[in-house]
């Protein structure tokens, strides 16, 4: 992670060229939907032959549905178009594993993101954070896979298979605050988010978390 960790002061960098001086930082809080998207939505394996099992395995499917989670952030204006935005969010999403003739496999995808984002705002109210902004960002991902053939919110019934992974992740994507200059603003913000490191599934690498992210919330 120490590579995930430099490159998320590519937003700092990227902005050293604005006159630093931020003014107050608008706090952010959001309610989000998460829907996966690619492998991560869903993904098919072969079938192989199980060496312990002494039999074939037939090709499974693997699917998680749309999940939940919520966003804390801090904006900090830096010129009237540019801000840099602290993003911290957290998100989980259920999702099976269904071979025939086989047990489904219960699956749960929980993370934890810590991000630097970039907001342009075209129409130049970044001090006021209102209106129409575009936003880019790197994130560090911190992941956790589990499978379980029982439910998994019963921890102590079943015996659950977990895989930890910190992965870097990047987003882009598009918002707008509702309100006037001052006071509380309501935002709907609408990013891609895709993995860039630790995704190679040859490599026994979970499938890129790549989703859609639908924001509701609240800037102050």
């Amino acid at each position: 992670m120490r590579r995930a960790a430099s490159l998320l002061i590519l937003p700092l960098i990227l902005a050293s060229g604005s006159d630093l001086k931020a003014q107050s930082p608008h706090i952010g809080i959001s309610l989000n939907l998460i829907a996966p998207a690619g492998g991560f939505a869903s993904r098919t394996y072969p079938a192989y032959y199980d060496t312990l099992a002494a039999r074939t395995i037939p090709g499974q499917k693997e699917t998680y549905d749309v999940g939940l989670g919520g966003s804390f952030t801090v904006s900090f204006p830096m010129d009237r178009t540019l801000a840099i935005r602290l993003n911290l969010s957290g998100s989980a999403e259920n999702g099976t594993n269904r071979a025939p003739g086989e047990t489904t496999i219960n699956l749960r995808h929980s993370q934890f993101n810590v991000g630097g984002d970039l907001q342009i705002f075209p129409q130049g109210t970044a001090f006021r954070h209102r209106g129409l902004y575009f936003v880019v960002g790197l994130s560090a991902d911190f992941e956790q896979f589990d499978r379980s053939y029982g439910d998994l919110s019963t921890y102590s019934d079943y015996n659950i298979d977990t895989t930890r992974k910190s992965r870097l992740g990047a987003s882009g994507g598009i918002g707008h605050s509702f309100g006037y200059d001052s006071g509380t603003r309501f935002t709907l913000e609408a990013t891609y988010h895709k993995t860039l490191t630790g995704n190679d599934v040859n490599a026994g690498d979970p499938p890129s978390t790549d989703y859609v992210k639908i924001g509701f919330g609240f800037v102050f």
